[in-house]
């Protein structure tokens, strides 16, 4: 790998801060092209409320990828759910993908629930599409069968589904610690 190469996609995963929010929504539908490719939709993607990031910030779990410049290019936003850590949203903008930083970040939001003591970190996510459910599972990530889902994360998953989801593709996973 050349040294410009390498400079360029130098980067590193720290704890968001508030100027960083103005950046989340073109992140997301960004990193949103590669999953409407995946899923062979025409959707233009929804992002999460700015005011939910917000929650995320200042509970100390949004984390972002940034470059050498400073300037956020992924990012992950997290909540407390059922006594585990829950993944809101993760994304990364499509230059900076298959790069490791998805699995970067996923790590440091796992790192921040166990030194937080919780119980786990839990997701829903697509079940086939592989930068998802198999992307966790190699995390170690277990997919939950219907009795195995916490309430908070059920109703999550229920909403998804009730708002267009398909049911046969949506998952809820955990790591429990």
């Amino acid at each position: 790998m050349s040294k410009e190469k390498m400079e360029r996609d130098a980067y590193i995963i720290r704890p968001a801060r508030f100027a960083d929010l103005d950046f989340m929504a073109g992140i997301e539908l960004d990193a949103f092209v590669t999953l409407r490719k995946a899923l062979g939709v025409e959707d233009d993607g929804r992002t999460v409320p700015r005011d939910k990031l917000q929650r995320s910030l200042d509970a100390g779990l949004l984390f972002a990828a940034v470059d050498d410049l400073d300037q956020p290019f992924a990012f992950l936003a997290a909540a407390e759910l059922d006594g585990a850590i829950y993944v809101v949203e993760i994304d990364v903008m499509q230059r900076w993908q298959r790069k490791g930083i998805g699995r970067r970040l996923m790590q440091t939001v796992i790192e921040t629930a166990q030194m937080r003591s919780a119980s786990g970190v839990t997701l829903t996510t697509d079940r086939y599409v592989p930068f998802n459910a198999p992307f966790y599972a190699s995390l170690g990530f277990q997919t939950l069968d219907e009795r195995q889902v916490p309430a908070g994360l059920f109703e999550i998953l229920k909403f998804e589904i009730d708002h267009g989801a398909d049911p046969e593709r949506r998952v809820a996973m955990a790591l429990w610690f």
